[in-house]
């Protein structure tokens, strides 16, 4: 692996949570606008280590809108058409009369729609008072690197289809808006247009199925890498959480997954996703 051992930015001080995954970033404060050499500092390290922790941070929505506005154009998530809220900000709230948690499984996000969330940037400023709440990632670079060399080559010529309606309908029981929820299709292996690797790019919470093969092979296919995601701990980094955290991940190469392990307690977040300027691109030919 390469690329991914770096901790010394001139802007502030990194420390790894994995050799290869998630870093704790220390001496930003993202409620004011970063400077030219912040900014570039904090693409590199993302660019390193895909997902970023930011302790103590105080953001009201305005700063926190702001910070992922400096990354990009701010996404509308699908389901917000429906709530009664800020169109640019997701509610992650639990509480002990919830129905589910939101990101109870492995994901990517909002990987439906035709240019999905280049990043997430979650605030959280409710820990559960048990403990818990914790949220894991997973490197989908790693993930594709420790495929054998057949699979990874049979993988790239291969497209997926993701659909909205698998986890807002069949999981959150939502009512879809009309036409439905978006449905589109993305290389099984992506490239990540700013570091050049190669990703495994399909999901448990949206994808449904590999285009061309038989269904009970796509589905024997699908299940086989989503249980290597889910069960190599080696691709994993894990997050705790404290009170007004700000943890920004790169949803180009990244899976992860929100641990709803304190029942009855209560979390509450609010997450400003950042949509790509480009649909994921495949291996060229």
């Amino acid at each position: 692996m390469s690329g991914m051992t770096t901790t010394d930015y001139s802007s502030f001080q990194v420390t790894s949570l994995t050799p290869h995954l998630a870093a704790e970033v220390d001496g930003l404060d993202l409620s004011s606008p970063l400077s030219a050499a912040e900014q570039a500092d904090l693409q590199r390290a993302w660019a390193d280590w895909s997902v970023l922790v930011f302790r103590d941070q105080q953001l009201d929505r305005d700063a926190h809108k702001a910070f992922a506005r400096s990354l990009g154009e701010i996404h509308v998530h699908p389901m917000n058409y429906a709530r009664n809220q800020d169109p640019e900000l997701l509610i992650v709230k639990t509480t002990a009369d919830s129905p589910y948690t939101a990101g109870d499984a492995w994901h990517t996000d909002v990987t439906c729609d035709e240019f999905p969330p280049m990043a997430s940037a979650l605030y959280i400023t409710e820990t559960p008072a048990c403990g818990g709440g914790d949220t894991l990632y997973a490197d989908m670079y790693l993930a594709y690197e420790m495929l054998s060399p057949p699979m990874q080559s049979f993988l790239e010529g291969l497209t997926a289809v993701h659909d909205g309606a698998l986890p807002y309908v069949g999981a959150y029981k939502s009512m879809p808006p009309e036409g439905g929820y978006p449905r589109n299709e993305h290389p099984v292996i992506a490239v990540h247009p700013t570091t050049g690797r190669k990703v495994l790019y399909v999901n448990s919470g949206f994808t449904s199925h590999i285009k061309g093969m038989h269904r009970w092979e796509s589905r024997a296919l699908l299940d086989s890498l989503f249980d290597m995601i889910a069960t190599t701990p080696r691709l994993h980094a894990r997050v705790e959480w404290e009170p007004n955290t700000l943890t920004l991940w790169d949803n180009r190469c990244t899976q992860h997954h929100a641990v709803w392990d304190y029942h009855p307690n209560s979390r509450y977040g609010e997450r400003v996703s950042v949509i790509a300027d480009a649909r994921p691109a495949g291996v060229a030919g």
